[in-house]
């Protein structure tokens, strides 16, 4: 279905080789995009050179920055869908086969990873950042998720076309989810396992201050475009896409009395 996996990595050498090989033993094809390391993340690299693509630069830009450069490589190859997975060994490749199922059943969908927030290891500010978001991304779209800060999804690129995030670091996956609800790409939540470990264990770069309150002030900023551009746009496109069935079903109709001499 020409699906590939997008991995954008900074700093993450210690679990990097792990997600790396628990994902190519699923024989999906790979895009890394090293968001300028300065750990020893490309010596990691190096020993899968002939089995994954890398995409690198020298200055760390961000996550939606990675994300957008990753998804720009994916479509030069060809690839019709993306999933992305974080490189801190928080997403299990064993559950890439749901996402298959979930598109293939849902071709032009976009897929997204829900987690349990009861697990063990749970940071409890996830819970509250995840409740935080989920609540605006209803007002700013008027669709229910259980899980809008997840990394774990599956972009279809092809219903994407041209769409980039403007933002670049944490709040572009948010960004990316509310433009996709706004362009009435439908949006499909499966449930996926996570994996936390011990407190002083897992990597992140995740500053809960700056990033928190750059989410804020996306969300802010949504919330007036929802009403002059988010809204109005899903009820235009909704009625052009109706239309076009009921323009389709008069021209079978046409043609269909034409075979049949009526005409």
């Amino acid at each position: 279905m020409e699906i590939c996996v997008v991995i954008p990595t900074y700093n993450n050498q210690q679990f990097l080789k792990q997600v790396l090989d628990a994902v190519l033993h699923y024989s999906m094809p790979v895009i890394v995009v090293n968001d300028g390391s300065t750990d020893m993340t490309n010596e990691v690299l190096e020993d899968y050179q002939s089995k994954l693509t890398t995409v690198s630069y020298a200055q760390n830009r961000g996550k939606g920055y990675a994300l957008n450069r990753g998804f720009d490589k994916a479509e030069e190859l060809g690839f019709s869908y993306a999933i992305t997975m974080d490189s801190d060994g928080q997403h299990l490749a064993e559950d890439l086969p749901l996402f298959i199922e979930a598109i293939t059943n849902n071709p032009d969908a976009m897929i997204i990873g829900s987690r349990s927030f009861k697990q063990e290891n749970m940071p409890a500010k996830n819970t509250f950042a995840n409740k935080f978001s989920n609540f605006w991304f209803v007002v700013q779209t008027g669709i229910k998720l259980p899980d809008t800060q997840t990394g774990f999804r599956l972009y279809p690129l092809k219903q994407m076309r041209g769409m980039r995030s403007f933002t670049s670091r944490y709040e572009a996956e948010l960004e990316l989810l509310v433009r996709a609800a706004w362009r009435n790409i439908p949006l499909i939540p499966i449930p996926i396992h996570v994996y936390y470990p011990e407190k002083g264990v897992r990597v992140t770069h995740f500053r809960p201050g700056v990033d928190f309150l750059r989410i804020s002030l996306l969300n802010t900023v949504f919330v007036f475009v929802a009403i002059v551009y988010g809204y109005p746009s899903r009820v235009i496109r909704k009625m052009r896409n109706k239309n076009s069935r009921i323009l389709i079903v008069i021209l079978l109709f046409v043609d269909y009395l034409s075979k049949s001499h009526y005409f």
